[in-house]
């Protein structure tokens, strides 16, 4: 599940169980088919609950991995395709009208013939506008403008979002950034795969020189002039596990102390060119970086911040110009991934046009696929698991009762969001037209910025939502202390209004304990019931909760990803302590029901089987090594075949519920178990 910094109950216990109708029982919710049963659960419980089904799905061509999360994201891709398609071809609809402006935004994006003929005409003025620069006041003023209008950042990140420390106003957050590739490790370190990216991302770069009119011999110069720059970035950016702690991240500067760490950058004249005005102090992540920024304005030619201001235009665009900039585009993902082709074209733009206006496309996806009595049973379940959290919260023997009242508060002040929002954005004065698809995209990005610049000074919008109602996720915001979840992610194997309570708590049941573990792992901890960053907990409590991650870190650090790669457990740390709480939390709820409080076998496997079962078939799937690679360094979850094993082993239940004995390989005693929420 996405965990989200800046974004974003029934009358008694007696929780209500699934009915079971004819057409569910035609239904394998847990099918042996798609397991391993010739495996020991004890020795690999991956194997055993999904063996055959990752056998029998190989990675498609047009994918870099492929599960259940896969599986449902395609059901809803092409959902979506139906949609658009369906908007598209609508003539009837009236200009302005929710269908009309989705239909007009697919049609542009469809529209090949314009586009090929175009080439990159569409960034030719933005291009010469750069050479026109002559001095770094020049520079400056280039990166607010191409942040204002459409083409994207450089140097620096700049956005608006909550004071984490008084969550009730927003302020301008300014951070780090400036570099291309995922992460800051492909520019500083020279293991072979290392090496192999910057190399495709050098012929990345000297491609689309080439396009736009460099001899061969100046693209070379003009890749080697922005890796240079980039790398200087690189070395000064914290890194992803630094960045995960909420106070070095949090560094309130007057505008006066911000301009004393950067004398080349006067914020004081600056800020109003990101069309923000009447800020007396900022939020920012690294100062560190920031007076290296400073340094860098001294030290690099203007000429070369003209190449670097280049270069970050043609990447913002190529995906959306001419064929010849798209397969550039692709070979590079390619090389970062291991994609063996490109994604079809409309899957690629229907996609685009949730990430654009989601929220008229979300109107749309909604009316057709989101049942009511969706909403209504996931609601359901939201007060049973917080019920359920708030009885292991009051039964955990290793935090006091004075923690544990905060710990209460807290979850008591929770805010779900199931579905889709209670107010739709209607993207007020944002054209759309049904002929100019970069123009259409160009003007998208500069409302979105307008509508970001526009909060300052209003109160806090806590209706939004963070993510597209078809999206296949969900989230936690620690600043809002909320728990949301799109109507994407509310069908199997996830949740089926059909299957038994084991299905849908392992489900969804474990997301929604997850999203709730979130704000008790070991960054959202340290935010309040209200969700600002302040400190709840007694010294004693909290190191005891600290031990906990440690072991927890641990046990994820001995996972073998590729050769000998490893999983990070202190990056993933926040995802499995959702998971192993989310888990736990999810089981606790699901024993309140008739079901859970049963041995009544349904296709061979008894209720505690079947809600861990349904748990593992969430987490199932095949990933190519690229891809692997990439993501054991940039992402916060940990890969599938350790989330389906990382909490269960730490469970009793699971034990009890496939016989797991010592010997068996992966057995932990139970003094070992690592118990936290």
């Amino acid at each position: 599940m996405k965990y989200q910094n800046l974004k974003r109950y029934f009358a008694a216990l007696g929780i209500v169980a699934a009915g079971f109708s004819a057409n569910a029982q035609t239904k394998k919710f847990i099918d042996p088919a798609n397991m391993d049963l010739s495996v020991k659960p004890g020795d690999d419980f991956y194997t055993y609950a999904s063996g055959t089904w990752v056998k029998n799905n190989p990675v498609p061509a047009k994918e870099t991995r492929w599960g259940s999360f896969n599986e449902l994201r395609d059901f809803n891709i092409n959902a979506v395709k139906s949609l658009v398609e369906d908007a598209a071809a609508d003539k009837s609809a009236p200009a302005g009208s929710v269908k009309r402006r989705v239909g007009d935004f697919y049609t542009a994006a469809m529209d090949s013939v314009t586009i090929e003929k175009l080439g990159y005409t569409p960034i030719k003025a933005d291009l010469e506008k750069i050479k026109q620069i002559k001095n770094i006041q020049g520079v400056l003023d280039q990166v607010a403008y191409m942040r204002t209008n459409g083409l994207g950042g450089g140097m620096f990140g700049l956005g608006v979002g909550q004071d984490r420390k008084n969550v009730n106003k927003y302020m301008v957050n300014i951070g780090q950034g400036g570099t291309t590739l995922p992460d800051r490790d492909y520019y500083l370190k020279d293991d072979t795969r290392s090496v192999k990216i910057r190399e495709a991302y050098n012929t990345y770069m000297v491609t689309l020189f080439t396009l736009t009119g460099s001899t061969p011999e100046e693209a070379k110069q003009k890749a080697a002039t922005v890796y240079k720059i980039e790398k200087a970035f690189a070395e000064a950016q914290m890194s992803r596990l630094e960045m995960r702690d909420p106070y070095a991240t949090y560094n309130k500067l007057t505008i006066a102390e911000l301009n004393k760490k950067t004398p080349d950058i006067d914020w004081t004249t600056y800020l109003p060119k990101f069309k923000i005005k009447n800020q007396d102090t900022v939020l920012v992540s690294s100062p560190k970086f920031m007076a290296s920024l400073d340094g860098m304005l001294k030290s690099v030619p203007v000429s070369d911040w003209q190449t670097y201001l280049e270069w970050n235009i043609l990447k913002g665009s190529a995906s959306s110009l001419s064929s010849p900039f798209v397969k550039a585009s692709f070979a590079f993902t390619q090389a970062q991934t291991g994609q063996k082709v490109q994604t079809p074209r409309w899957q690629r733009m229907s996609s685009l046009t949730d990430g654009t206006i989601g929220e008229l496309l979300g109107q749309l996806y909604v009316a057709k696929y989101f049942k009511p009595e969706a909403k209504e049973r996931m609601n359901q379940m939201i007060v049973n698991l917080r019920k359920a959290f708030e009885i292991r919260i009051n039964g955990l023997e290793w935090m006091s009762p004075e923690t544990k009242q905060k710990a209460l508060a807290k979850l008591h002040a929770f805010t779900p969001k199931v579905g889709y929002p209670e107010k739709w954005k209607n993207y007020d004065g944002l054209v759309i037209n049904k002929n100019t698809y970069f123009q259409n995209l160009r003007n998208a990005s500069v409302w979105g910025y307008n509508e970001m610049v526009d909060q300052l000074g209003k109160p806090v919008d806590r209706k939004r939502f963070g993510m597209t109602p078809p999206t296949v996720n969900a989230y936690y915001s620690p600043t809002l202390n909320e728990i949301v979840f799109p109507a994407g992610i509310l069908q199997f194997p996830f949740f089926d209004p059909n299957a038994d309570d084991a299905v849908n708590y392992g489900g969804i049941g474990a997301v929604i304990g997850h999203e709730m573990s979130h704000g008790f792992d070991d960054s959202g901890s340290q935010y309040d019931a209200a969700g600002n960053l302040k400190n709840w907990w007694t010294a004693e409590d909290k190191a005891k909760f600290d031990a906990k991650t440690k072991a927890l870190g641990e046990q994820f650090d001995g996972y073998t990803v590729l050769d000998t790669v490893h999983v990070i457990g202190k990056l993933t740390m926040g995802e499995n302590i959702g998971d192993l709480g989310g888990l736990n939390a999810a089981y606790t709820a699901f024993k309140m029901t008739k079901q859970g409080q049963s041995n009544e076998k349904i296709d061979g496997f008894t209720p505690d089987q079947r809600f861990f079962l349904a748990w593992a078939q969430v987490w199932r799937g095949n990933i190519l090594p690229e891809s692997a690679a990439q993501l054991i360094k940039t992402d916060p979850h940990s890969p599938g075949p350790y989330r389906t094993i990382g909490a269960p082993v730490n469970m009793d239940a699971w034990y009890n519920a496939f016989d797991v004995k010592p010997g068996d390989k992966l057995y932990k005693k139970p003094e070992d178990r690592i118990r936290m929420w």
